[in-house]
């Protein structure tokens, strides 16, 4: 049953101590940091981020209950509101002294709903009047205000990744009015109306901010609005509404995720799904919204898996009490207690740990059942290679009918990917090749990700071991290979000869199918190469046509003219080697002594006499003389066996071919 679980709690949370009547507990968003404020500060803040240098304890002045705490960007400078009319400020910066101030709200009789901080000394204040954006300077213990906005606000949600404030307005509050901030300006953005599923008579607010998230999703900022459906035997059930959110022009509704039930829900993003915690089920729903059969205006999406459980928890005892055997407690998973953070984030704040939600690849596999949307869920996923390759391997293992599209469809949507990747490789080859551009910015790297698989990995992870697997018989075998070759080829993909067509050609000659190895070579289904005419010709002993294969696929190359001299005079054909040598224009150029030698190794008197006068007609007509030069031709040993075989009259000869 645990091989069913796609989801889980990180291993190593952050751990801090747990709300009671004495400490209270807060979030921080923007450095998604916990806070523990013990007695207003009086006996102790301590404030616990991902990694220990975000983790911060210090002591703070008692002046009433903490409503908020956040430290602003880089951990430089606190605010603290402990009144709906002001925001108290602590500078943490090394250079400046340990001073507090304190900032009052600018509207009149406006009450501070909260505040946001956008950078390391900007922040937001939030009113029921509209917001006031400041910038904070702590040498001189003062703000100053930037930009201000009044407009009537029932609630607000902050997105730090984008620096984005979305404000509820109207007497409804379903009349969204979003605001960017970026490098000290404020900007407004098209306000919009979310669908209310009934319109209360008379009006009322009936837009939660519960019912009302924004996080980012595949680099897009979106609205995500949890739309509740009346409980009749009618009902579709409750929704969860994507409302697209660009820094310019409108927002769109763009996605609807269909719950099909109804009840309390929580929202998170994880590895860019969408994952809706359904309370009373104590089940999970994971959608993922580039899954899609067409591109609508509006795409509706169902579940990608089935609904499940988060993985069991167990919470580890700790403390000097704790007895070495004892066991840990299980960990109430959908508890009524739980607080769900974007993106990933969930917290007890009565147990006193902060989690990480996390994906778990594997159980997927045998979970989604259509193969070609389970490689497009796995291929947008950040730790999916060695999951895909598994995959793949999977499929392998027996033959069953139709499974050759399947394997296709695989390969093309990996080479896809592969392909962009490598023509973004060669974009960026290129650009920093030509030197810097007009604007000077050098070209971003590209980003390998786990999604590119490429031939090397299907090769070590998955075909070469494919071959050797008993039980499968060599036509599927080889149909797979050549698969795979094809798809290469759909995408332009050029063919690491040494890694995919040696195990074709072994798997041919290893089950002699020689005609059809033939066939392969005569219509180019596999590509002329020099490692491929090698591999031809280590099979010459196996299947000696493999020999005139091999040459016959060097002289196409028109450029593996040594190669081809080499493997002539490896076989002794010396004649045959001058011959070719002399058809490419190369002869002036070769070395004598590679070829005498070659001729005076076979024992031949008659072959060695023939190939001396033809380099010696050589030496006669580029420079006048039969000699050979001892200087750079080194065949003094070849002259002296030439005159021991034939005299020192027939050396001076005049030489004829």
């Amino acid at each position: 049953m645990s091989e069913e679980h796609y989801l889980e709690l990180c291993e190593n949370p952050v751990q801090f101590e747990h709300a009671s009547s004495v400490n209270n507990v807060f979030f921080d968003e923007a450095n998604k940091q916990v806070f523990a404020v013990r007695s207003g500060g009086a006996t102790g803040v301590v404030a616990k981020g991902p990694d220990d240098k975000s983790s911060v304890a210090f002591r703070m002045e008692d002046k009433g209950e903490v409503k908020c705490i956040k430290f602003s960007i880089g951990i430089k400078i606190l605010a603290v509101q402990r009144t709906s009319k002001s925001v108290d400020f602590i500078n943490f910066i090394p250079d400046y002294p340990h001073i507090e101030f304190t900032q009052e709200c600018k509207t009149k009789n406006a009450n501070i709903l909260g505040f946001c901080w956008t950078s390391w000394n900007e922040i937001v204040f939030v009113t029921d009047q509209g917001i006031e954006f400041y910038q904070v300077f702590p040498d001189k213990r003062s703000l100053k205000l930037l930009k201000s906005q009044s407009i009537n606000v029932n609630w607000y949600q902050y997105n730090p990744e984008t620096a984005v404030i979305l404000l509820s307005t109207t007497v409804q509050g379903n009349v969204l009015q979003p605001f960017a901030f970026k490098n000290g300006t404020m900007s407004k953005m098209s306000k919009f109306e979310i669908e209310l599923p009934v319109v209360p008579k008379p009006a009322k607010l009936s837009l939660s901010e519960r019912d009302i998230s924004m996080a980012t999703i595949y680099g897009q900022l979106y609205v995500m609005y949890l739309k509740h459906h009346s409980r009749t035997a009618n009902s579709p059930g409750a929704e969860v509404v994507l409302y697209h959110l660009p820094r310019e022009g409108a927002c769109k509704k763009t996605h609807i995720l269909k719950l099909n039930t109804t009840g309390k829900f929580a929202l998170n993003i994880v590895d860019n799904l969408v994952v809706v915690h359904h309370q009373s089920s104590q089940t999970s729903l994971i959608y993922d919204i580039k899954l899609k059969d067409a591109e609508c205006a509006v795409n509706t999406h169902q579940p990608v898996l089935p609904a499940r459980s988060i993985h069991p928890y167990s919470i580890p005892m700790s403390g000097s009490s704790v007895v070495p055997s004892q066991p840990p407690v299980s960990c109430q998973l959908y508890s009524s207690s739980w607080s769900v953070f974007q993106p990933d984030i969930i917290i007890s704040a009565s147990e006193g740990f902060l989690w990480h939600l996390q994906v778990k690849l594997p159980p997927t596999v045998n979970l989604l059942r259509d193969k070609g949307k389970l490689m497009d869920f796995l291929l947008r996923r950040r730790d999916c290679k060695m999951v895909i390759l598994s995959v793949c391997a999977q499929f392998w293992r027996a033959e069953p009918r139709g499974s050759l599209p399947v394997v296709a469809t695989v390969f093309d949507k990996l080479n896809q990917v592969y392909k962009a990747y490598l023509e973004v490789e060669q974009s960026y080859a290129a650009a920093t090749g030509s030197g810097p551009g007009r604007g000077g910015a050098a070209p971003k790297c590209p980003v390998r990700t786990q999604a590119v698989v490429d031939q090397s990995d299907m090769y070590t992870h998955v075909l070469s071991s494919f071959t050797e697997r008993k039980g499968v018989s060599h036509k599927f075998v080889i149909a797979v290979l050549m698969e795979y070759i094809r798809s290469l080829n759909q995408f332009q993909i050029p063919v690491q000869q040494h890694y995919q067509y040696e195990l074709v050609i072994k798997t041919l000659v290893q089950h002699n199918l020689f005609y059809m190895l033939h066939q392969f070579l005569q219509y180019h289904v596999l590509s002329d190469s020099k490692p491929l005419a090698c591999l031809l010709l280590s099979l010459e002993s196996t299947y000696p046509p493999a020999h005139q294969l091999s040459l016959d696929m060097l002289k196409r190359l028109s450029t593996a003219n040594d190669e081809i001299v080499e493997v002539l005079l490896s076989k002794h054909q010396v004649l045959a080697a001058l011959r070719f040598i002399r058809s490419v224009g190369g002869h002036d150029n070769v070395s004598a002594r590679k070829f005498l030698d070659a001729a005076q190794q076979t024992g031949d008197q008659m072959l060695f006499y023939t190939v001396f006068r033809c380099f010696q007609q050589r030496n006669q007509r580029l420079r006048g003389s039969p000699s050979f030069n001892p200087a750079g031709e080194h065949c003094e040993e070849h002259v002296l066996h030439f005159k021991q075989l034939f005299g020192e009259q027939a050396l001076m000869k005049p030489s004829t071919v």
